[in-house]
């Protein structure tokens, strides 16, 4: 196994473990995404960290059902999320799902970087999800360092659409390397 799916699969993990628990109360409040309701980022997180990760190994499109469901409707969405969390892992297993590019918005892409995207995508908005309704999100350092390189990578872009705010400028000297990330991508760690 490579070092970027050992990320992966750490962010993964994590990411379940914050889902397991939410109750119906929290989903129906607001999240630290402004605009966002707790069940609108579950479902963000859900769609795209699992079933987008697994559609993007096998360079398949995402169904167009699958793409409008409310997965938290479902009383047993937080294991339905691990479950498919694991068939996506499962499918970046497999050394073809590392060659070659795949498809992002018309744009081709590299596998590797591809995965690097999702990886944000598990690691900030599992944490955004744990922090709107009063969890941790903990990675181990190393982990944490790789997550925050790939926001000093990617910040330009995400920003010119919205995806990061502007850095947060308040993180003391002995903050960890995730935190620094979730700092430089606008979010108040």
């Amino acid at each position: 196994m490579n070092t970027i799916h050992h990320h992966l699969a750490l962010c993964a993990a994590e990411a379940a473990r914050v889902t397991r628990g939410l109750t119906p109360e929290q989903l129906a409040g607001p999240s630290v995404c402004a605009g966002w309701t707790v069940r609108e980022l579950a479902n963000h997180l859900v769609l795209y960290s699992a079933h987008g990760l697994e559609h993007r190994a096998l360079r398949t499109e995402l169904p167009k059902e699958t793409v409008a469901r409310d997965f938290t409707a479902d009383a047993d969405w937080p294991e339905r999320y691990a479950a498919q969390l694991d068939r996506a892992l499962a499918a970046w297993e497999k050394p073809e799902a590392w060659e070659g590019e795949v498809d992002m918005a018309g744009s081709p892409v590299p596998a590797a970087e591809i995965v690097a995207m999702l990886i944000l995508e598990l690691a900030l908005h599992g944490w955004d999800l744990a922090h709107s309704t009063g969890r941790a999100f903990e990675l181990p350092e190393e982990t944490g360092a790789y997550v925050r390189e790939v926001v000093e990578r990617y910040a330009g872009m995400y920003r010119q659409y919205a995806g990061f705010d502007e850095p947060v400028a308040e993180v003391g000297a002995d903050a960890t390397a995730f935190t620094r990330a979730l700092a430089l991508s606008g979010r108040r760690p």
